[in-house]
Protein backbone atom coordinates (compact mmCIF):
# COMPACT_ATOMS: atom_id res chain seq x y z
CA UNK A 1 0.00 0.00 0.00
CA UNK A 2 1.47 3.48 -0.88
CA UNK A 3 1.88 6.61 1.14
CA UNK A 4 -1.70 7.87 2.17
CA UNK A 5 -2.02 12.03 2.61
CA UNK A 6 -3.90 13.15 5.98
CA UNK A 7 -4.61 15.98 6.58
CA UNK A 8 -5.43 16.74 10.93
CA UNK A 9 -7.26 19.48 11.74
CA UNK A 10 -6.66 19.63 15.82
CA UNK A 11 -6.20 22.05 17.84
CA UNK A 12 -5.13 19.99 21.25
CA UNK A 13 -1.06 20.20 20.34
CA UNK A 14 -0.26 16.94 22.53
CA UNK A 15 -2.98 15.05 20.93
CA UNK A 16 -2.12 16.00 17.32
CA UNK A 17 1.61 15.38 18.10
CA UNK A 18 0.13 11.88 19.32
CA UNK A 19 -1.99 10.58 16.54
CA UNK A 20 0.30 12.04 14.23
CA UNK A 21 3.19 9.74 15.19
CA UNK A 22 0.60 7.20 14.96
CA UNK A 23 -0.45 7.71 11.64
CA UNK A 24 3.21 8.36 10.36
CA UNK A 25 4.20 4.61 11.74
CA UNK A 26 1.08 3.44 10.12
CA UNK A 27 2.11 4.98 6.37
CA UNK A 28 0.29 8.27 6.08
CA UNK A 29 2.16 11.36 5.25
CA UNK A 30 0.15 13.78 7.90
CA UNK A 31 -0.45 17.63 7.45
CA UNK A 32 -1.68 19.07 10.25
CA UNK A 33 -3.14 22.81 11.89
CA UNK A 34 -5.34 23.51 14.48
CA UNK A 35 -7.31 26.45 12.65
CA UNK A 36 -10.40 25.84 10.49
CA UNK A 37 -9.53 29.19 7.71
CA UNK A 38 -6.01 27.20 7.11
CA UNK A 39 -7.64 23.76 7.21
CA UNK A 40 -9.97 24.83 4.86
CA UNK A 41 -6.83 25.60 2.23
CA UNK A 42 -4.09 22.63 3.12
CA UNK A 43 -7.64 20.77 1.79
CA UNK A 44 -7.17 22.34 -1.58
CA UNK A 45 -2.97 22.42 -1.67
CA UNK A 46 -2.31 18.84 -0.07
CA UNK A 47 -5.38 17.06 -1.66
CA UNK A 48 -5.43 14.83 1.14
CA UNK A 49 -6.90 11.30 1.03
CA UNK A 50 -8.53 11.35 4.39
CA UNK A 51 -9.38 14.34 6.66
CA UNK A 52 -9.54 14.20 10.58
CA UNK A 53 -11.51 16.95 11.57
CA UNK A 54 -11.89 17.59 15.31
CA UNK A 55 -15.15 19.43 16.36
CA UNK A 56 -13.61 22.21 18.71
CA UNK A 57 -11.40 24.57 16.91
CA UNK A 58 -10.12 27.71 16.65
CA UNK A 59 -12.18 29.81 13.66
CA UNK A 60 -14.56 28.42 12.06
CA UNK A 61 -16.02 25.48 13.80
CA UNK A 62 -15.00 21.79 12.76
CA UNK A 63 -19.19 21.32 11.75
CA UNK A 64 -18.56 24.40 9.40
CA UNK A 65 -15.33 23.31 7.93
CA UNK A 66 -17.13 19.87 7.47
CA UNK A 67 -19.89 21.84 5.71
CA UNK A 68 -17.77 23.82 3.40
CA UNK A 69 -15.52 20.95 2.04
CA UNK A 70 -18.60 18.96 1.30
CA UNK A 71 -19.96 22.11 -0.94
CA UNK A 72 -16.63 22.24 -2.51
CA UNK A 73 -16.13 20.12 -5.98
CA UNK A 74 -12.29 19.30 -5.15
CA UNK A 75 -12.87 17.78 -1.73
CA UNK A 76 -16.62 16.44 -1.71
CA UNK A 77 -15.65 13.06 -1.73
CA UNK A 78 -12.90 13.25 0.54
CA UNK A 79 -13.36 10.90 3.41
CA UNK A 80 -13.73 12.91 7.02
CA UNK A 81 -13.92 11.28 10.41
CA UNK A 82 -14.82 14.11 13.01
CA UNK A 83 -13.27 13.86 16.71
CA UNK A 84 -14.82 15.36 19.51
CA UNK A 85 -15.46 15.45 23.31
CA UNK A 86 -19.42 15.72 22.03
CA UNK A 87 -20.63 12.30 23.13
CA UNK A 88 -24.47 13.19 22.73
CA UNK A 89 -26.58 11.44 20.12
CA UNK A 90 -27.92 14.16 18.68
CA UNK A 91 -24.06 15.73 18.15
CA UNK A 92 -23.03 12.76 16.38
CA UNK A 93 -26.12 12.89 14.30
CA UNK A 94 -25.26 17.04 13.47
CA UNK A 95 -21.96 15.80 12.66
CA UNK A 96 -23.14 12.67 10.29
CA UNK A 97 -25.35 14.43 8.22
CA UNK A 98 -23.43 17.29 7.97
CA UNK A 99 -21.41 15.19 5.66
CA UNK A 100 -18.30 13.07 8.08
CA UNK A 101 -18.52 9.65 6.96
CA UNK A 102 -17.42 8.73 10.77
CA UNK A 103 -17.77 10.07 14.58
CA UNK A 104 -15.07 9.18 17.31
CA UNK A 105 -15.50 10.63 20.64
CA UNK A 106 -12.58 11.39 22.81
CA UNK A 107 -10.92 10.10 24.60
CA UNK A 108 -10.02 7.65 21.89
CA UNK A 109 -7.06 4.86 21.17
CA UNK A 110 -4.88 5.38 18.59
CA UNK A 111 -5.17 2.35 17.26
CA UNK A 112 -9.21 2.66 17.08
CA UNK A 113 -8.85 5.61 15.29
CA UNK A 114 -6.22 3.92 12.55
CA UNK A 115 -8.79 1.22 12.19
CA UNK A 116 -11.15 3.63 11.70
CA UNK A 117 -9.50 5.38 9.23
CA UNK A 118 -8.41 2.52 7.31
CA UNK A 119 -12.20 0.83 7.95
CA UNK A 120 -13.41 4.92 5.79
CA UNK A 121 -11.02 4.39 3.22
CA UNK A 122 -12.13 0.99 2.16
CA UNK A 123 -15.53 1.86 1.89
CA UNK A 124 -15.21 5.19 0.27
CA UNK A 125 -11.80 4.85 -1.42
CA UNK A 126 -11.36 1.75 -1.88
CA UNK A 127 -8.24 2.03 -4.06
CA UNK A 128 -6.04 3.49 -1.76
CA UNK A 129 -7.08 0.46 0.93
CA UNK A 130 -6.34 -1.99 -2.11
CA UNK A 131 -2.78 -4.08 -2.80
CA UNK A 132 -3.63 -4.00 -6.70
CA UNK A 133 -5.21 -1.89 -9.03
CA UNK A 134 -6.67 -3.11 -12.45
CA UNK A 135 -8.28 -1.42 -15.78
CA UNK A 136 -9.09 -2.90 -19.02
CA UNK A 137 -6.27 -5.41 -19.35
CA UNK A 138 -3.68 -3.87 -16.85
CA UNK A 139 -2.87 -5.08 -13.53
CA UNK A 140 -0.77 -3.06 -10.79
CA UNK A 141 1.17 -4.45 -8.19
CA UNK A 142 0.62 -2.45 -5.58
CA UNK A 143 2.90 -4.08 -3.03
CA UNK A 144 5.59 -5.42 -5.76
CA UNK A 145 5.53 -2.32 -8.23
CA UNK A 146 4.71 -4.30 -10.77
CA UNK A 147 2.96 -3.73 -13.83
CA UNK A 148 1.33 -5.74 -16.30
CA UNK A 149 -0.92 -5.35 -19.60
CA UNK A 150 -2.75 -8.07 -21.12
CA UNK A 151 -0.06 -10.41 -19.27
CA UNK A 152 3.06 -8.94 -20.43
CA UNK A 153 5.15 -7.04 -17.88
CA UNK A 154 5.60 -3.28 -18.43
CA UNK A 155 8.89 -1.11 -18.14
CA UNK A 156 8.05 2.01 -16.18
CA UNK A 157 10.28 4.77 -15.10
CA UNK A 158 9.10 5.63 -11.31
CA UNK A 159 7.77 8.91 -12.56
CA UNK A 160 5.57 6.96 -15.33
CA UNK A 161 4.25 4.37 -12.84
CA UNK A 162 3.39 7.08 -10.00
CA UNK A 163 0.99 8.80 -13.56
CA UNK A 164 -0.49 5.37 -13.96
CA UNK A 165 -1.20 4.09 -10.79
CA UNK A 166 -2.97 7.95 -10.24
CA UNK A 167 -5.33 7.05 -13.52
CA UNK A 168 -6.01 3.70 -11.93
CA UNK A 169 -7.84 5.02 -9.20
CA UNK A 170 -9.35 7.81 -10.87
CA UNK A 171 -10.07 5.57 -14.25
CA UNK A 172 -12.47 7.77 -16.36
CA UNK A 173 -11.77 10.90 -14.70
CA UNK A 174 -10.46 14.22 -16.51
CA UNK A 175 -6.96 15.26 -14.85
CA UNK A 176 -5.91 18.63 -15.95
CA UNK A 177 -1.88 19.09 -16.25
CA UNK A 178 -1.95 21.41 -13.14
CA UNK A 179 -3.64 18.55 -11.33
CA UNK A 180 -1.24 15.59 -12.61
CA UNK A 181 1.66 17.86 -11.28
CA UNK A 182 0.34 18.12 -7.85
CA UNK A 183 -0.56 14.96 -7.31
CA UNK A 184 2.14 12.86 -9.15
CA UNK A 185 5.00 15.37 -8.49
CA UNK A 186 6.49 15.88 -4.91
CA UNK A 187 7.90 19.16 -5.55
CA UNK A 188 5.42 20.13 -8.57
CA UNK A 189 6.63 24.37 -7.62
CA UNK A 190 9.92 23.63 -9.71
CA UNK A 191 8.42 21.39 -12.67
CA UNK A 192 7.23 23.22 -15.79
CA UNK A 193 3.71 21.91 -17.10
CA UNK A 194 4.88 20.48 -20.11
CA UNK A 195 6.65 18.02 -17.95
CA UNK A 196 3.06 15.99 -17.93
CA UNK A 197 3.35 16.01 -21.60
CA UNK A 198 6.65 14.44 -21.75
CA UNK A 199 5.89 11.74 -19.05
CA UNK A 200 2.45 11.19 -20.80
CA UNK A 201 4.23 10.19 -24.25
CA UNK A 202 6.84 7.86 -22.07
CA UNK A 203 3.78 6.12 -20.57
CA UNK A 204 1.87 6.03 -23.61
CA UNK A 205 5.03 4.32 -25.23
CA UNK A 206 5.35 1.69 -22.67
CA UNK A 207 1.65 0.54 -22.51
CA UNK A 208 1.66 0.29 -26.09
CA UNK A 209 -1.23 -0.40 -28.43
CA UNK A 210 -4.81 0.52 -28.30
CA UNK A 211 -3.54 3.63 -26.05
CA UNK A 212 -5.99 4.16 -23.23
CA UNK A 213 -5.34 7.47 -22.39
CA UNK A 214 -7.22 9.87 -23.78
CA UNK A 215 -6.08 13.63 -24.22
CA UNK A 216 -9.42 16.32 -23.87
CA UNK A 217 -8.58 19.29 -25.70
CA UNK A 218 -8.19 22.52 -23.46
CA UNK A 219 -8.83 20.02 -20.54
CA UNK A 220 -6.22 17.66 -19.57
CA UNK A 221 -5.81 13.89 -19.79
CA UNK A 222 -7.61 10.48 -18.90
CA UNK A 223 -7.63 6.79 -18.62
CA UNK A 224 -10.22 5.62 -20.07
CA UNK A 225 -11.22 2.19 -22.64
CA UNK A 226 -13.81 3.99 -24.51
CA UNK A 227 -11.76 6.25 -25.91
Amino acid sequence: MGVKRLLLVEDDRSLAELVTFHFDRAGYAVTRTGDGEEALILAEETRPDLILLDWMIEGISGIEVCRRLRRRETTANVPIIMLTARGEEDDRIRGLETGADDYLTKPFSPKELIARASAVLRRVRPALAASALAYAGIEMDLTAHRVKRDGVTLQLGPTEYRLLRHFLENPGRVFSRQQLLDTVWPHSEEIELRTVDVHIRRLRLAMGEPDLIRTVRSAGYSLDAAN
